[in-house]
């Protein structure tokens, strides 16, 4: 009996960071494709003995789709192993058409995201009550061309939380664009290969954050965070859930 392919998200970095059913499929595949510099190492240690480990970094799209194609047929376990969570620049859209074609069946198993490790590293709530209540995930047009509609300029308008991804090679376009709606003092944090040994955090605003990235040596592998949610704690900033003057399903308001 064949199994249907599993796309299992690894998380951030850390080996810890992935879903209990996610390592689980790792500790039972027969074969694991995984995206080389981006996926822990310490998690292919959970591997059966035996179980076929496959860098696709140096892969094409239809090399990579032939070794999982074969994997199926053989009847074996097949995990592609993504980083963070595969349906967030995972590039799983055209190995599941792919997949789609031949009629070969396929599950996906979420992982954590790079932008939720980094706000549980930085203590930080993304939508803070009386603050921004929307969080933009998003990236800057390059090689990869973003909607005119969708441009970090248009999308600035909306002054909410953001979270850029592949975008840290173009600061200075980041912050170009971003200062024609954020304050100058809007509070920005760059996050640098986050759950991984050699982390690190650049916190700044608008107005400093590109000579300090620049400075840390930092253009690859990082993520922007941009919002009041990243500056100081605001004890007067409470929500209702917990106010005794608001009544819900669970609890009537105190007089």
């Amino acid at each position: 009996m064949s199994f249907p392919v599993y796309f299992v998200g690894a998380g951030p970095g850390d080996p810890e960071l992935i879903t209990v059913k996610g390592k689980r499929l790792i500790e039972e595949a027969d074969r694991i494709i995984y995206a080389g510099s981006l996926v822990p190492r310490e998690l292919l240690s959970s591997a059966k003995p035996g179980a076929r480990l496959i860098d696709s970094a140096p892969l094409t799209l239809e090399e990579t789709h032939a070794l999982i194609v074969e994997g199926y047929r053989n009847e074996e376990l097949v995990v592609r192993l993504h980083s963070g969570d595969p349906s967030l620049y995972g590039a799983i859209y055209e190995q599941m058409a792919l997949l789609d074609r031949e009629g070969i069946p396929y599950e996906v198993v979420p992982g954590v995201s790079a932008v939720f490790a980094a706000a549980a590293r930085l203590k930080r709530e993304l939508t803070v009550p009386g603050g921004s209540q929307t969080l933009i995930l998003t990236r800057l047009g390059g090689k990869t061309p973003v909607p005119e509609e969708e441009s970090l300029r248009s999308l600035s308008t909306h002054r909410s939380t953001l979270a850029i991804y592949l975008s840290v090679q173009s600061i200075d376009r980041v912050v170009y664009d971003l200062s024609e709606s954020y304050p100058a003092h809007t509070p920005v944090v760059v996050a640098y290969r986050i759950g991984w040994p050699d982390e690190m955090f650049v916190h700044g605003t608008l107005e400093d954050i590109a000579q300090k990235v620049k400075n840390a040596g930092i253009t690859r592998q990082a993520l922007i965070l941009v919002g009041e949610a990243f500056g100081k704690l605001d004890e007067t900033r409470r929500s209702l859930l917990y106010d005794g003057s608001f009544s819900h399903g669970f609890r009537k308001a105190q007089k």
